[in-house]
């Protein structure tokens, strides 16, 4: 492993790397599209509401019609927890809805944790000397992807880089194409990574033409907070980070890249998580405005532990604390405000609270998770706060995950097929915007759930699997002729034999 010690300068960095053209193009008079004070006044200018007003706004949301911000903060004032236990019922309505009954997993794979920045509550910060610096060579990813791939059995990662000259647009791109070039054997097949999403630093539009070229899958950036003065404390301005704009629209130079499916997301503790809900609102509103298509996913992690990190080292840190009430409140609302975008629950979060919350509207969530560099390959099973970004709260394996997902009736989806079948931007909006995603995700779950049974699950939970996919196919075949043609059911019947028989990567 590329061993670096020395402090990066950041300036001539900065220099090369931020393109003002690229962003305030956008800007209307220097001002880009959060307003603090807007986002206040509406908060603070809603009263608790009545039922009926928010059964108004409940029915817009199971309309899959994203909310007002005036609408989302009404939400926000309801106090009464009989109207909550409401919102939560309708959120885990709309998800179904929209999503059916499967949860999505994956995993992250730090390839890096080199970083020019210095936010005050990473790991990974430039001045924490306590971090181990370490940097995945070509055949070091390839190595972390054979073994989420061949002894974990995802299908899909998440690619996670610090922002550095040694973690360029070239090297993310090359790590790219190494994870995909993987191919494992199995119990009854192969496996490898179908899926391969980014979550990296802001890049320039000819940087992220390159990793469009060689097939990104999401483009994942989190604005942190979009409170402009908590930004400006807790990220330096002599870094690239501190530049709130150059972050803010990442996204759209990701859609003049090319790239049709992003993410964003918050980083909850930084500041009052009222605000920041409404803020990935005013951005989900801002993306779909300026180019009909909206977030692809939000992320909603809670900041926790982190080496050296400043912001724990006095009592500040805990004045925007969000308690779990809170935290199942916001994936609530998030759900209710963006019914259509997916919800990335991730290991951060305890078993508990995953388990309480994975059901209000969450559609993703990651399992066997390692986020030391080079830990799958390690293998190691522990934890070292001095070689990761955070801590991790929830250490199940994804056959733990799985096992206990099927005992609660629900589907392990390791699908992959809509982003090769040129489901996405707004065609996938449109169809999750009209209910029916879902089921050509209903049938590609129900395959490649099969698969994985027969790769890699004991016993118990290959019965336990079983069991969910026979309510599955009972379902569609139900369902068939009214949803699904008799022609569609005949082929998914087909390619559940043949995968059944050793053959892989079938979809529809």
């Amino acid at each position: 492993m590329h061993q670096v010690n020395e402090k990066i300068p950041a300036s001539s960095w900065i220099n090369k790397v931020i393109k003002p053209e690229e962003f305030e193009k956008y800007l209307d008079n220097g001002k880009d599209f959060i307003d603090d004070d807007k986002i206040w006044s509406q908060i603070n200018s809603s009263e608790e509401p009545s039922a009926e007003r928010v059964r108004e706004i409940l029915a817009k949301s199971f309309d899959i019609k994203t909310l007002t911000t005036e609408e989302l903060a009404t939400l926000i004032k309801v106090k009464d927890p009989a109207i909550w236990q409401e919102m939560y019922e309708m959120a885990s309505v709309i998800k179904h809805k929209i999503y059916d009954n499967r949860i999505i997993t994956f995993a992250p794979v730090y390839c890096s944790n080199h970083c020019v920045n210095n936010c005050l509550y990473c790991g990974f910060r430039s001045d924490n000397t306590h971090e181990k610096r370490e940097r995945l060579s070509m055949e070091q990813i390839k190595a972390e992807a054979e073994a989420i791939a061949g002894r974990v059995g995802h299908k899909r990662v998440i690619a996670v880089f610090g922002e550095h000259p040694d973690t360029d647009a070239d090297y993310i791109a090359d790590a790219i194409k190494s994870i995909y070039e993987v191919s494992v054997k199995t119990r009854k097949g192969h496996s490898e990574i179908r899926r391969v999403n980014i979550n990296a630093a802001p890049l320039c539009i000819d940087d992220l033409r390159k990793l469009h070229e060689v097939g990104i899958g999401t483009y994942q950036v989190f604005q942190e907070t979009y409170h402009h003065d908590t930004y400006r404390k807790v990220h330096p301005a002599n870094t690239i980070k501190g530049n709130y704009q150059w972050r803010l629209y990442v996204h759209h130079r990701a859609y003049a890249a090319g790239i049709d499916d992003v993410a964003i997301g918050c980083l909850f503790g930084l500041y009052d998580w009222r605000f920041e809900v409404m803020g990935l609102l005013c951005h989900a509103h801002e993306l779909e405005q300026r180019f009909g298509v909206g977030p692809h996913t939000i992320s909603f992690p809670r900041i926790t532990q982190a080496s050296d990190s400043p912001l724990f080292k006095g009592a500040d840190h805990q004045k925007y604390f969000v308690s779990d009430e809170d935290f199942k409140k916001i994936v609530t609302l998030l759900r209710l405000a963006v019914p259509y975008t997916g919800l990335i629950i991730t290991a951060r979060e305890s078993k508990k609270v995953r388990d309480d919350v994975l059901f209000v509207g969450c559609t993703q969530t990651d399992a066997s998770t390692v986020i030391g560099i080079g830990g799958y390959a390690k293998n190691t099973g522990k934890q070292n706060i001095d070689e990761q970004q955070f801590m991790l709260g929830d250490t199940r394996s994804l056959e733990e995950l799985v096992h206990d997902l099927a005992k609660r009736g629900v589907i392990t989806s390791f699908c992959t097929a809509g982003y090769r079948c040129g489901r996405t931007g707004d065609q996938i909006m449109d169809l999750l915007k009209t209910g029916h995603e879902k089921h050509f995700c209903k049938l590609n779950a129900i395959l490649t759930y099969r698969e994985w049974l027969d790769d890699f699950a004991s016993e118990e939970t290959k019965k336990a699997g079983e069991e969910v996919i026979r309510k599955e196919i009972e379902e569609v075949k139900k369902a068939t002729p009214t949803i699904f043609s008799k022609k569609l059911y005949d082929l998914t019947m087909s390619y559940y034999e043949r995968i059944s028989n050793g053959e892989r990567d079938l979809y529809i």
